[in-house]
């Protein structure tokens, strides 16, 4: 992608890999590498942020937010999981095999949503952003009472629970 942008007003970020959440100061020069989900990644004086989507007209982009008028069912759940990307890899978190489960508990006045998922590496200090925007995307289902996001480390993500899909575009085959 690698489009140049000049921010047009204060935005704040989460940089990658790290997920500190920070302000960039209108003026400030970068580059857009990442345009998935409902989120923009982004390159400013040598590192790597991330700018929700509901922020894009600051780098010149359209405002964007993923919602879906939808019932909390087990396929919009998985809808809205495909939303839902690595900031540093331009694959969705369900081709790169990170979620490893969901549970929905249908009760009479709504739905009880419980996601268990990983990441890449334990380390990852992005790993609460990506937790956070799954929560806040789930929550906004029709009929979703409660939504539970549990990263986990067993087993331990590898290259091989990745979808064909992600394998060939990551060029893994």
């Amino acid at each position: 992608m690698n489009k140049e942008f000049i921010l047009e007003k204060d935005v704040v970020v989460h940089s990658v890999p790290d997920g500190i959440k920070t302000t960039l100061n209108k003026g400030m020069s970068g580059i857009l590498t990442q345009s998935l989900g409902d989120n923009y990644t982004v390159v400013v004086e040598g590192n790597m942020y991330q700018i929700k989507g509901i922020d894009g007209e600051a780098i010149g982009e359209e405002k964007r937010l993923i919602n879906s008028n939808n019932f909390a069912n087990k396929e919009e759940i998985w809808n809205v999981l495909h939303t839902c990307y690595d900031p540093e890899i331009p694959v969705n978190i369900v081709d790169l095999g990170l979620v490893y489960n969901t549970d929905i508990d249908q009760e009479d006045d709504g739905v009880n949503i419980r996601i268990q998922m990983t990441l890449t590496a334990p380390g990852c200090g992005m790993g609460p952003v990506i937790a956070d925007e799954v929560k806040q995307k789930l929550s906004s289902l029709s009929g979703a009472k409660s939504v539970d996001v549990e990263l986990v480390w067993e087993p331990q993500w590898n290259q091989d629970m990745m979808s064909d899909a992600a394998k060939l575009q990551l060029g893994l085959y």
